[in-house]
């Protein structure tokens, strides 16, 4: 904030609720009376038209009625105001009024009454245009270089100029490759047209090249004339500036150079005539409106900018001098002279407040007010305080009363089963207080976790499956009919170690409970069909040890991280993809080739001679046969890819369960691997999976994971593109796999890439099924030595879905 504020000259508001933009402020000697003064004149988006000469407000006094020199209802919304030699026959300044459909042109005159306030003044009709199509701006000047008259043109909301030559309208022309109007401003020197386009450039265009351009009525004769004759509208220059523009102007700096300024949502730009930049400067706040004049020292231009924080800052080139305080956010600027005073700030806000001000040193400071100096009371004060604290107190009791419960649904998108079953409820709120009836906003937040039954039913337990896993515990074996009492089948009470699973995809998954170890065995013929029941299984577990008061209950595994069925997931997934960019490439190039037959046989249907078709017709039919193919082939392609990327996301769920169990992971090392194996919810053919999880697993290795401090100083790519292949991704896993086994410690600060001892389990061994099995087992434990591979474990002996399967 500055520490000085804009002295008040002269200040009024404008109507009641009336609505105001930066075409709606124009400063000229309207009435050409001569003087030197300027009037000011403002429209409004409600219709009023209104012309001030104001004077010098004495010390507590506000605005004059004889101040204001005319007001008029236009009944149409006013969108910009100018002031030039707009009619013919005479160099007599007269008003310019841009409606939505219409264009005005009036001349302002006054008669002179006896006293000051007794003068009169009328707006005359000199001519008017209606326009054909809605109109955004405006600009005027000498187009063409004409002598003693200035020229209209108006830009339409479709892109569309239309030129009028004071009474007569002259022509009109559709911009190339328009979307969306911009500011227009007009260079005199070298009579061209400036704009900012949509594509965030500005653009010059020649007013020859306006006029001699083949007619344009109808915007789709913008396309005809690539066929026909007739010459096309060419723009004279262009230069992207990255933003959109929120006002150009011209300001000439001798006879022989011009500048173009641009003011951008974030910088603030000096082109030259050609378009080369002049000079540039980067904006620390949002500017509202902007205004180049003239400056002292020769060479240099000042400009006034102002901001959405009542701020209004003069730059000489790119140094700022000065910085004033405005009572208001302008959304026009202009400087005029009032009565020999020269050089006033006239601002305008888009709610009316009018000013007139001039820059000086009168400080904007707050004051805090005088406090009466008195002994304080101590025992006054612990009465009080008591009193506040029991007012606290009843309204923290009063706080859940206040609460209601929120119901919420939750729906399957698609027919495969989901990766995981919790989530987040977020809840906004606003709760009302005695100073604030509005409402103070809360946002309550709760996690949820689904029932397994919602996603799967009962069903019969299988007796071979391709992929098993074993959970060892510290504690007794627990009935799974006490588990999973919503799974139990009464019919099945014998088989109270072995329960069967049949998930929504049609997959099924088998539990069984060993009798003489404290294990547990899951297997499912897919490999991600493991994750659901592998996490509900020590849920419970932990909840069933929980109620009973045990503490010390823990799961562990022991067997070999199964990388390689993880891996065939990952390259399944990735073969998705790669074949989706193919199609979409192919898909594009099936387009071009539509879309460059297509006006092959436009080209043919208007020729004035009839032509042989030569086979297009049926070309056209048999690409575009082929472009809904390959529509249909991406549909189909995609939405494989979400199946797979959900099964990818529930094998890496499983995935970073077994390493937590098999290493002992704290819940904050858990977090950092699900933070690298997880990062997205959905991917995308820009970015994916693979190259992320990449770029995170490398990360790990290179600080927390490290070996060395030459590892440490590797430096990692920082784009994130589609990779060749998986075969990095998968180096990278099974590295992180290995540096884990051997001590490894996940950390987020760097300090942490000295190995440290550990214990490393044992391998995997299978769930015995009798005691001689048993025995053996114990006779043959292998340590973990490789986690490319996964340890094949010896299949279980057939059993009659009516018998115990574990003895």
């Amino acid at each position: 904030m500055s520490l000085f504020k804009a002295r008040d000259w002269w200040s009024t508001v404008l109507g009641e609720k009336e609505e105001f933009d930066q075409g709606c402020l124009c400063l000229a000697d309207v009435d050409n009376s001569g003087n030197g003064h300027d009037k000011i004149i403002v429209g409004s988006f409600m219709g009023y038209l209104r012309i001030f000469s104001p004077h010098s407000v004495k010390a507590g006094g506000g605005p004059q009625a004889e101040d204001l020199l005319l007001e008029v209802h236009l009944r149409d919304p006013v969108l910009q105001v100018e002031v030039g030699k707009f009619v013919s026959g005479t160099e007599m300044l007269h008003l310019a009024v841009l409606h939505s459909r219409k264009l005005c042109v009036y001349s302002v005159s006054g008669t002179l009454g006896n006293v000051e306030h007794g003068n009169q003044y009328q707006i005359k009709l000199m001519y008017e245009h209606h326009l054909q199509r809605t109109a955004c701006n405006m600009t005027y000047g000498p187009f063409g270089g004409v002598k003693g008259r200035d020229l209209i043109c108006i830009q339409s909301l479709d892109g569309m100029l239309m030129v009028f030559e004071q009474e007569s309208y002259a022509f009109g022309r559709f911009l190339p490759g328009f979307l969306l109007p911009g500011p227009l401003a007009y260079s005199p020197r070298t009579d061209s047209f400036i704009t900012v386009s949509s594509c965030r450039q500005v653009e010059s265009y020649k007013y020859q090249v306006l006029a001699f351009a083949t007619d344009a009525d109808k915007k789709q004769e913008m396309e005809q004339q690539k066929l026909g004759s007739g010459k096309r509208l060419v723009v004279d220059w262009t230069l992207n500036i990255g933003e959109q523009a929120l006002d150009i102007c011209i300001f000439p700096l001798n006879q022989s150079a011009s500048s173009v300024f641009v003011l951008g949502e974030r910088n603030f730009f000096c082109l030259k005539d050609n378009g080369q930049i002049r000079f540039m400067k980067k904006l620390g706040y949002n500017p509202s409106c902007f205004l180049p004049y003239c400056s002292v020292s020769e060479g240099t231009i000042n400009t006034l900018i102002g901001n959405h924080n009542h701020m209004l800052h003069i730059y000489q080139d790119v140094t700022l001098k000065w910085a004033t305080q405005l009572p208001h956010v302008p959304v026009a600027v202009r400087v005029g002279c009032f009565h020999d005073l020269k050089g006033v700030i006239v601002t305008l806000s888009d709610d009316g407040h009018l000013q007139c001000s001039y820059l000086g040193t009168d400080p904007s400071l707050f004051q805090a007010p005088k406090v009466e100096s008195r002994e304080l009371n101590y025992d006054e004060l612990d009465v009080e305080l008591k009193e506040l604290q029991k007012i606290i107190k009843d309204v923290k009791l009063q706080v859940p009363d206040m609460m209601n419960s929120v119901a919420f649904s939750v729906y399957l998108k698609r027919n495969y089963t989901p990766s995981e079953l919790e989530g987040n409820a977020v809840v906004s709120y606003s709760r009302p207080t005695d100073r604030n009836p509005d409402g103070i906003p809360r946002v309550v937040q709760c996690k949820f976790r689904l029932p397994l039954k919602l996603i799967c039913l009962p069903g019969q337990p299988s007796k071979t499956a391709s992929h098993k896993l074993t959970i060892d515990t510290n504690k007794s074996p627990v009935s799974l009919l006490g588990l999973f009492p919503d799974f139990a089948n009464p019919s099945d009470d014998d088989q109270v170690n072995v329960m069967g699973f049949r998930l929504l995809g049609g997959a099924r998954v088998t539990l069984l409970a060993s009798r003489t170890s404290q294990r547990y065995r899951i297997q499912s013929e897919q490999f991600e069909d493991l994750w659901l029941i592998t996490n509900e299984l020590i849920l419970r577990l932990q909840e069933h040890f929980e109620k009973q008061g045990t503490k010390d209950f823990s799961c562990s595994f022991s067997g070999c991280v199964p990388l390689q069925e993880y891996f065939e997931l990952i390259d399944h997934h990735f073969e998705l993809r790669i074949n989706g960019k193919k199609l979409e490439e192919l898909l594009s190039e099936r387009a071009v080739q539509f879309r460059a037959i297509q006006r092959r046989l436009l080209t043919r249907f208007r020729d004035k001679t009839p032509a042989p078709l030569q086979h297009l017709d049926t070309l056209l039919d048999g690409t575009y046969k082929q472009v809904i193919a390959l529509a249909d082939a991406i549909e189909e392609n995609q939405d494989r890819l979400l199946q797979s990327f959900s099964g990818l996301k529930s094998a890496t769920h499983l995935l970073i369960l077994l390493i937590r169990l098999w290493q002992r992971l704290s819940a904050d090392q858990t977090a950092i691997l699900e933070a690298a194996f997880l990062p997205l919810q959905e991917d995308t053919q820009e970015l994916g999976w693979e190259e992320t999880v990449d770029a995170a697993v490398a990360y790990l290795l290179k600080t927390c994971l490290s070996k060395s401090s030459k590892e440490q100083a590797l430096n990692l790519s920082s784009q994130l593109n589609i990779p060749k292949d998986t075969s990095r991704l998968k180096k990278h896993i099974t590295l992180l796999c290995d540096r884990l086994a051997k001590g490894g410690r996940l950390c987020v600060s760097t300090d942490a890439a000295a190995p440290q001892a550990m214990v490393v389990p044992g391998g995997c061994i299978p769930i015995p099924e009798s005691d001689l099995e048993e025995r053996s087992l114990d006779d043959s434990t292998e340590l973990f030595t490789n986690h490319k591979h996964l340890m094949t474990e010896p299949p279980m002996p057939e059993v009659s879905a009516h018998q115990g399967v574990l003895e």
